[in-house]
């Protein structure tokens, strides 16, 4: 069972804001994407981005050790935008609460989300480990989990203030990412997590 402590979070910004990222993913909802690749929105810049073999078997991996305590509550490379300059995600994982509800717009809202996990592409890893992560702390997100396969590490960053993550355990391929102190509630195995 997850817990979640209510706090205030961070609205997201002015509704120009809103209307422009609606109207930057309408247009790419126009455009022809190759299958296997993903759209998003970071800070105004627009990546698409291919999912590779290793990208999508860790993502797998993870959401095979979820849906057995939480199967409705997680969503994938769907659209939540998050505080900040034109930043509309679509996460490799996110965990809503049990109590997650769409907005008027039918966008699941980032208020609701409890973790976020995100596996790193060589050409879009630079915004996991900056843009995304400060845009995570401002919503507040319980728990943002960077999984790396070219390094072969998993970086945990819990406790959002201020903008920013005030804790960070980095843990190797191999070993247990602990999350039972979190909001999560559970252990994730990397033992069989492939590297790149």
């Amino acid at each position: 069972m997850v817990t979640v402590v209510e706090t205030d979070r961070i609205e997201m910004a002015e509704s120009d804001n809103e209307r422009t990222l609606d109207a930057m993913f309408d247009a790419l909802e126009r455009m022809p994407v190759p299958e296997g690749y993903k759209a998003e929105i970071v800070e105004g810049t627009v990546f698409r981005s291919p999912q590779r073999d290793t990208h999508w078997d860790i993502i797998a991996d993870i959401y095979d050790q979820l849906r057995g305590q939480y199967a409705k509550r997680i969503k994938s490379d769907v659209r939540i935008d998050y505080p900040g300059h034109l930043n509309g995600f679509a996460t490799d994982l996110t965990l809503l609460t049990g109590a997650a509800e769409k907005n008027a717009k039918g966008l699941w809202r980032h208020e609701d989300v409890v973790l976020v996990v995100e596996v790193v592409s060589r050409s879009t890893g630079a915004n996991d480990y900056g843009p995304k992560k400060t845009a995570y702390a401002n919503a507040e997100v319980p728990v943002y989990l960077i999984v790396d396969p070219y390094v072969g590490r998993c970086h945990v960053h819990t406790q959002p203030k201020g903008g920013d993550y005030l804790v960070e355990t980095t843990v190797a391929f191999g070993a247990d990412v602990d999350l039972t102190g979190t909001s999560v509630g559970l252990t994730l195995g990397t033992g069989e997590f492939p590297r790149d």
